[in-house]
């Protein structure tokens, strides 16, 4: 697999109504890769003054076209392989993390004979810890409760074939976490975390401490 890092012009209009709407990210993004619907995880990150997109894919791709609509430079981009990371993973090792993730639970209908139940947005930051949590135990890692912390809240609009248009709830959590159970884990950062990932949520990156 690879992870590459695209940088954005914040000075450019097409980077401005993309923020706005990301479908025009994610339709940009999928021509870079042949075939169709890739299905690659990928995240905006913001570092300093910088803003950047994140992308993991299956295939290496030439990411010139999207730099040419959102990016300072053709060349504003680049690719490393991420299997030397993968293979580094070991139980009971502690890394820095990053997540944007959409944190949800199932609502019950009144009636759920005849009404199907709907998916929520955990609005409070309690419940989205409590979700975060949640989500460590099933994948193969752990997280101290003062170990973390949510560093973005918001909403995101993205407008689907048909004129439909999704809001979806983002939440940025940030800290440090051990690895209990190697292959969940690396399932974790190989298909992400949660709901919403064709709208730029899922995506778990790591550094070292």
């Amino acid at each position: 697999m690879y992870l590459s890092r695209i940088q954005l012009s914040l000075t450019e209009r097409s980077t401005m109504k993309a923020l706005a709407d990301l479908k025009y990210f994610h339709e940009a993004l999928d021509n870079c890769f042949p075939g169709e619907r890739p299905g690659n995880m990928w995240r905006i990150d913001k570092l300093k003054e910088n803003l950047y997109i994140l992308v993991l894919s299956e295939e290496k791709a030439d990411f010139s076209p999207f730099c040419r609509l959102f990016s300072p430079s053709e060349n504003s981009w680049e690719t490393r392989d991420y299997d030397p990371l993968l293979g580094r993973l070991r139980n009971g090792s502690t890394w820095r993390f990053r997540l944007s993730a959409n944190p949800t639970y199932y609502a019950k209908a009144k009636d759920p004979i005849t009404v199907r139940g709907k998916v929520r947005a955990h609005k409070t930051t309690e419940h989205q810890r409590e979700w975060m949590i949640k989500q460590s135990q099933k994948n193969g890692f752990q997280l101290a409760a003062e170990g973390f912390e949510i560093t973005e809240n918001k909403w995101l609009r993205f407008h689907k074939s048909g004129g439909n248009v999704v809001t979806i709830l983002s939440v940025t959590y940030e800290g440090l976490l051990k690895i209990t159970d190697v292959e969940l884990f690396q399932k974790a950062l190989t298909n992400g975390i949660g709901r919403g990932k064709a709208y730029g949520m899922g995506l778990l990156t790591i550094m070292s401490v």
